[in-house]
């Protein structure tokens, strides 16, 4: 359950005991990650069976694609944490989430995937650009990449570490 290298490289954009969104957190290997850096985290997922509660992590069932309300309300984050997912309606609700000057990590999968395998639906893979576009004018983007990795697999991914205005 290691964290993803570009979340760990960006943690410290995280201000001190801000609260962190972990969304579609699976097996909560950021969840884990940033409570051991003392901050309290909300992990939402379909399946929390992987999840532990506890004094700092508060775990939310919630399937987040099948027309369901957004699960957290009116809720605010001093951080939010997406990799390896992607639903696109999802995106207002999820910047609506985060305070000002809150920060965004966020890592997918982009087009060219597929010839790595799965996701391999276009659905599922960000457009060249996309996430630096719905970033743009909103955040103060400190790093983003678009390339292809080899840890932990072949894969094509975009990355955004960002500051939201």
């Amino acid at each position: 359950m290691t964290p993803s290298s570009w979340v760990t490289a960006w943690a410290g954009l995280v201000p001190p005991e801000a609260t962190v969104l972990d969304l579609a957190a699976g097996k909560g290997r950021h969840t884990a990650f940033f409570a051991g850096r003392g901050h309290p985290v909300t992990a939402v997922d379909r399946d929390v069976g992987a999840l532990a509660p506890s004094d700092t992590v508060e775990v939310i069932a919630a399937d987040l694609e099948e027309g369901s309300p957004w699960p957290l309300a009116d809720r605010r984050f001093g951080a939010i944490v997406v990799t390896n997912y992607l639903h696109r309606p999802l995106f207002p609700a999820l910047f609506a989430a985060l305070q000002p000057g809150g920060i965004l990590l966020y890592e997918t999968f982009m087009e060219g995937n597929e010839r790595f395998g799965k996701p391999s639906r276009p659905d599922f893979l960000l457009k060249d650009g996309e996430l630096l576009d719905l970033v743009r004018g909103r955040f103060s983007v400190t790093a983003y990449e678009a390339r292809m990795i080899s840890q932990p697999k072949m894969a094509m991914v975009q990355r955004v570490a960002a500051r939201l205005l």
